[in-house]
């Protein structure tokens, strides 16, 4: 019972019944799986006692505050956290600012820890070689996120690395990548390129070409299922690479600005079984109805679609109702286009629809009447920005549907139209 009860609690609580007495010390110690540690360098020293407590610890965070950094774990005492794991249950571990940690230090924590799945890094300074270590010693590891990391060579080791200078071990149990704000990412390509059972790809805020790497990766890694590709450096040419992937899912492109109507069809001609779009635009004007009239056609199972800074019209609407007869959420954010005509068109033809929600469109009291008869499977809307629609207009529309229905009005008075528009595109994105 103590146990379920010490389950219930957040961390900073457990800590704090712990103290009331030897008894519930003891249970809260047997029954703790997770463990979040100031790394300082005196922590090789407290780890085999705290270790020992905790022995039913499974996952395990290191965390060093940024005004601490002189004062991080460093290699010598990692290996004496290392050799305090409990290396055949560890499945998590979490790096945080440790900036005297290397190459051997990470090499070290992965060696004890062969059974870990999960392994997520940020704002070190080890590089891109600790990680040929961390996938030898960690033959089940199934998910690695990497972020911000400061010992990436220059720009041209990293482009010489596409050609695999860095010889990365087959990675058969990994299933999921992220790399994140990353100067030299390329790096991390002959690593992703050797995990053929990869499902979900991130690449967000990462320099460099992605073109040419993204060939690499879906010829390898064709069972791609997610990815996210976010202020990269990627065209056409990387999207119809993708087409490799059949069993492409769900699709992220935020802020690529060198994508455009083609690429957008290359994928929807070739990933049929698409269910989540998201495309922010960023106002670049260079995916619009032909792209959606072809993810219309190639896609028919597409449950979510997110639109920001992209202008559809009638054409590409009227078709995504027709033919993608699952779709339940629908966002529209920043759409010059998208006024009246638009939103009862949908209203005609999207049964389906469940959410819908719309920012900084043109849209008016004309154009959401049509929501009293249309969209039988509604039951959120969400508006933004969308100076045209009045209270009255909303209230009537919840009398209208029902208590069931729930529909939200946020008119935010701006300087001028511009800059409304402008803020409520990088406010969703």
């Amino acid at each position: 019972i103590l146990a379920l009860v010490f389950a219930s609690l957040s961390p900073a609580d457990r800590s704090a019944r712990s103290l009331a007495c030897a008894r519930w010390k003891e249970v809260d110690a047997a029954t703790r799986h997770r463990l979040s540690l100031d790394a300082r360098a005196g922590l090789g020293r407290a780890a085999p006692a705290l270790f020992a407590r905790f022995a039913a610890v499974t996952k395990v965070a290191l965390r060093s505050a940024r005004g601490s950094g002189a004062d991080s774990l460093a290699d010598d005492g990692a290996a004496a956290v290392a050799a305090a794991l409990p290396s055949d249950r560890l499945a998590r571990l979490k790096l945080r600012g440790l900036r005297k940690l290397s190459d051997t230090g990470l090499s070290s924590l992965a060696a004890a820890a062969p059974a870990l799945r999960k392994l997520s890094v940020a704002s070190c300074t080890f590089g891109p070689k600790a990680f040929v270590a961390v996938l030898q010693a960690c033959p089940l590891l199934e998910d690695l996120s990497v972020k911000r990391l400061r010992g990436l060579p220059d720009a041209a080791g990293a482009a010489t690395s596409i050609i695999e200078e860095l010889k990365f071990p087959q990675a058969l149990s990994l299933r999921s990548v992220c790399l994140k704000d990353l100067y030299s990412a390329l790096c991390f390509v002959p690593l992703v390129a050797s995990s053929p059972n990869l499902r979900t790809l991130k690449i967000l805020r990462c320099s460099g070409a992605w073109d040419l790497p993204l060939e690499v990766i879906t010829v390898r890694a064709p069972g791609l299922v997610e990815l996210h590709l976010e202020k990269l450096q990627v065209g056409d040419r990387g999207l119809a690479a993708l087409s490799a992937c059949r069993n492409l899912e769900v699709l992220f492109l935020v802020k690529t600005p060198e994508c455009t109507d083609s690429g957008i069809i290359s994928v929807a001609e070739k990933c049929h079984k698409l269910r989540k779009l998201h495309i922010d635009g960023w106002r670049t004007n260079r995916i619009g109805d032909f792209g959606l009239m072809a993810v219309a056609r190639g896609c028919p199972d597409l449950q979510e679609l997110v639109l920001i800074g992209v202008n559809p019209t009638v054409l590409s609407l009227r078709m995504l109702g027709e033919h993608c007869r699952a779709l339940e959420r629908l966002a529209l954010c920043g759409c010059e286009t998208v006024g009246d005509a638009e939103i009862i068109c949908l209203a005609e033809r999207c049964a389906a629809l469940k959410k819908l929600c719309i920012k900084g469109c043109p849209v008016s009291d004309r154009g959401m009447e049509a929501l009293n008869g249309g969209c039988p499977s509604l039951v959120k809307v969400k508006l933004k920005r969308c100076r045209g629609v009045s209270y009255e207009c909303v209230e009537s529309l919840k009398v209208t549907r029902g208590e069931s229905f729930s529909i939200s009005l946020d008119i935010v008075l701006e300087p001028d139209a511009g800059s409304a528009s402008e803020n409520g595109v990088h406010e969703t994105g």
